[in-house]
């Protein structure tokens, strides 16, 4: 089988349940995981014939993208900041509007110009925001915070992949009286997604991400929030800021409660013009 005869079985194979950018988005990501070849060298080669083991390979990530499961898990890797990270089942994937909180918080810190901070990410699943930070602001110290296991073994196997040094501590953030030391700048995306918008959600998200790193109860949606708000009045330095990313329904909600513990707010949209971030300085 050729390159070419295998795009055109992904095409037919997942028409009915991707569009057909997506479908070649897939083909190609596959194309360098498994052949180690670029696109512009699959356009030169579209007749390059596949080993029985190649084809194997490609076909059992098409059962897998029949099956709603997100390509990264399926190749094990994605790309946030333009930096390279590891992801496996359990472990929420990056999201690019997650790239423009970073990118609010270094411009921030170019404002700032303080030479050494540090700085917090509590929730830190892949480790993708604290990484991402640490590789802008090499003399930053960075810690972050995870209750899953399996998450920080993930973050930690990133930091060194990446080349940066990061403390990872696993600890419940809901349970926490208090944060090790005071920073200059905590970042949080929480689990912000209700149980009513579920039905809003894409099935490989539903069938496959994991819930604990997603979703929060109905009647009290701003639970982490509310907490890591309450843990930054007396964890964040003196100018302190507090960046969240948040739910795109409620934020004018998060930012009235953030207000009502002694913050100025401050909301910002993302590229798909919704409010998905939040700066917040002590008065």
């Amino acid at each position: 089988m050729t390159i070419t005869q295998l795009k055109r079985k992904f095409l037919e194979d997942l028409g009915d349940n991707y569009p057909k950018e997506e479908i070649l988005s897939f083909f190609n990501l596959l194309a360098a995981h498994i052949l180690e070849l670029s696109r512009l060298q699959m356009a030169l080669e579209p007749n390059k014939k596949l080993s029985e083991a190649e084809i194997n390979e490609f076909g059992q990530a098409l059962e897998k993208l029949a099956s709603f499961e997100p390509i990264q898990y399926i190749i094990g890797e994605t790309e946030f900041f333009s930096l390279n990270f590891k992801v496996a089942p359990g472990v929420l994937i990056p999201r690019p509007e997650t790239e423009e909180l970073v990118q609010w918080i270094l411009d921030e810190v170019s404002l700032q110009q303080k030479s050494s901070l540090k700085i917090l990410d509590i929730g830190t699943g892949s480790g993708c925001i604290p990484i991402s930070i640490k590789k802008h602001l090499p003399k930053a110290q960075i810690s972050a915070i995870d209750i899953s296991e399996e998450a920080l073994e993930i973050a930690n196997l990133n930091a060194e992949q990446n080349e940066v040094s990061v403390e990872f501590i696993q600890q419940d953030i809901l349970s926490a009286e208090k944060l090790p030391q005071q920073f200059d700048i905590i970042v949080s995306n929480p689990p912000y997604v209700r149980e009513l918008e579920k039905a809003e959600m894409h099935q490989n998200v539903l069938q496959y991400e994991p819930e604990t790193a997603l979703y929060v109860k109905d009647e009290n949606p701003l639970l982490f929030y509310k907490k890591i708000t309450k843990l930054a009045q007396e964890g964040l330095a003196k100018n302190g800021l507090l960046f969240f990313e948040i739910n795109q329904y409620l934020g004018e909600e998060t930012k009235a409660m953030v207000q009502d513990h002694g913050f100025d707010a401050k909301l910002r949209k993302d590229m798909f013009g919704n409010f998905r971030m939040l700066k917040a300085q002590k008065r």
